[in-house]
């Protein structure tokens, strides 16, 4: 089978900015939030749950209004256990069929960008784990000029968010990515050269 490896990290950290350095690498990598998208899109099975749990947050043109769904969950964790139950178990069958397609085209490695991989135990299943980390202060400047909101609104999101030690503890490496585009391309090229000697 592919082996999978996990991609992480808190908000503003770079996550994203990491991922397309691996796929720059040559790396698929499986975006867990697009999948997450795409299993409450109307017609989908979990899309009808959501509706029945909170009929207020489908749109006018039928979607699921993600912001105001999350404002629910953020602020109720039944609300956000019950969003879990009906999306996760969607998502992992998304994963599964997206890495038997991948190791049916011959690949061996490919990625897994998902911000929750820790905090829902998935790492568990991954063959490897790569936590994107920042200091502080970087990752509240760049979601206060990425989403045009204050420092103490994201002060709450990061502080909802499992501290960024608790995921570097369970991480196989680590990629700060403080600093230069420079500096966190050459320690994406480290990494991958100490995970697959072997090539991809």
């Amino acid at each position: 089978m592919a082996k999978l490896v996990g991609l992480t990290g808190g908000i503003g950290a770079g996550k994203s900015t990491v991922a397309g350095m691996l796929r720059e690498a040559g790396l698929p990598v499986i975006d867990a939030d697009a999948l997450a998208r795409e299993v409450v899109e109307p017609g989908q099975p979990a899309h009808a749950e959501i509706a029945r749990a909170w009929p207020h947050v489908i749109g006018s043109d039928g979607r699921v209004d993600r912001r105001q769904l999350a404002a629910i969950v953020f602020a109720d964790p039944a609300s956000k256990a019950q969003l879990e139950a009906i999306t996760h178990p969607r998502i992992r069958e998304r994963i599964v069929t997206e890495r038997a397609a991948l190791e049916g085209s011959g690949r061996r490695w490919a990625v897994l960008e998902a911000a929750l991989s820790v905090e829902t135990g998935l790492y568990h299943q991954l063959d490897g784990l790569l936590v994107v980390t920042a200091d502080d202060e970087v990752r509240i400047a760049r979601v206060m000029a990425r989403d045009g909101c204050s420092r103490e609104s994201v002060l709450a999101r990061m502080g909802a968010q499992l501290p960024q030690a608790a995921k570097t503890r369970v991480a196989d490496h680590v990629i700060d990515n403080s600093g230069s585009l420079e500096a966190t391309r050459a320690r994406v090229r480290e990494v991958l050269q100490a995970m697959m000697p072997e090539g991809r």
